[in-house]
């Protein structure tokens, strides 16, 4: 699915919170907050934080067009506890109150080398405290418009977001940056589906195959060998991209740490792998990738690399979806059926 960005310079996809809403006072002290007026516009409520009944946790209150398969989920990883996270807009600056609990010192690491990364990354313009929330405070840029999301996998920047990602990949992870957080995705999606009816079994299943379902018991993720550790996103998908200045630009370092770099491809490969994705956009990406030198994958066999991580993003995304599904009382639909069959064909693979 090609989703509009939900965390730094997002698109204008929402009005402000009106007075007495949840969450409103919360947006009304970002906006106090801004280093310069201008129009308000709420990018992203999520759960926790007074999103609309039945609305994704991950998508602006107002959408504008239907979810699509593709790149992001269909349902937002479940965050961490403590409110969720609101995104606000105002003129041309953007705020983002990170989740009650969210460690300032790996966070504050993390907007370090981002700041460190021109025209890779976005540098923030600098981080405060509302009571227990840590708030980060960016440019604003351009992202993925609706025209864009309504034109299909075919004409989004497939090839732009390979080529950013080969060159983060091609950094060393600095030793102060915590483990990206592919893998504490994972386990929240999994765990979140606890005490939810209806859940699908193959989900729970599929995550047990997994050589991450260990970390859930609180282990300590083992940090990948020199040849499989680089700098990685953590949470890449076509929404962590903006134009600024007319170039395409990563954002959203909340997840940005050292980790094996197949974990960055893993999303559009698991949207591929299920049915979900265009084999002409997938085919665009990792080409691309390839062509700019990445190391997450060989040009041999990418899938050897490839296949232990797109099946963990499988089990994440119908984890999800399923969960979205279940709290607003809604079947499931297409996109979350094909990902329970992947999770279904995940366990036979593992039996066999």
């Amino acid at each position: 699915m090609i989703e509009p960005s939900a965390g730094p310079a997002g698109a204008v996809l929402s009005s402000a919170a009106p007075p007495g809403a949840p969450g409103a006072d919360l947006i009304a002290r970002l906006v106090r907050l801004a280093p310069r007026e201008g129009p308000v516009t709420v990018l992203k409520r999520s759960a926790g934080t007074g999103s609309a009944p039945g609305s994704s946790p991950v998508e602006p209150a107002d959408r504008v067009v239907p979810p699509r398969p593709g790149t992001a989920d269909a349902a937002t990883d479940p965050q961490r506890a403590g409110g969720g996270v609101v995104v606000v807009r105002v003129g041309d600056v953007v705020l983002k109150a990170h989740p009650e609990g969210t460690s300032e010192d790996d966070l504050r690491a993390r907007l370090d080398v981002a700041g460190r990364l021109p025209g890779l990354m976005l540098a923030p313009l600098g981080m405060e405290r509302l009571d227990a929330r840590l708030v980060t405070i960016w440019p604003a840029g351009e992202p993925l418009t609706p025209a864009d999301l309504e034109a299909g996998d075919d004409d989004a920047p497939w090839e732009e977001g390979a080529r950013l990602l080969a060159r983060l990949h091609a950094l060393p992870a600095p030793p102060e940056l915590p483990p990206a957080g592919g893998t504490a995705r994972l386990t929240r999606a999994v765990a979140a589906l606890d005490g939810l009816p209806g859940v699908p079994p193959a989900i729970r299943a599929a995550y047990g195959t997994l050589p991450w379902s260990s970390l859930a018991a609180g282990r300590r993720e083992p940090r990948p060998t020199a040849t499989r550790s680089a700098l990685v996103h953590g949470d890449w998908h076509l929404g962590q991209l903006v134009r600024i200045g007319g170039a395409w630009t990563l954002i959203d370092p909340d997840d940005l740490g050292w980790g094996d770099p197949a974990w960055d491809l893993a999303r559009p490969a698991a949207w591929f792998a299920s049915g979900l994705l265009a084999t002409s956009a997938w085919d665009r990406f990792l080409g691309a990738y390839l062509a700019a030198g990445g190391v997450a994958v060989g040009p041999d066999d990418p899938w050897r690399e490839l296949d232990p991580p797109a099946r963990a993003l499988t089990v994440q995304l119908a984890a999800t979806a399923v969960a979205t599904a279940r709290r607003a009382g809604r079947p499931l639909d297409g996109t979350a059926r094909a990902l329970v069959s992947s999770c279904e064909r995940i366990l036979a693979s593992a039996r066999a």
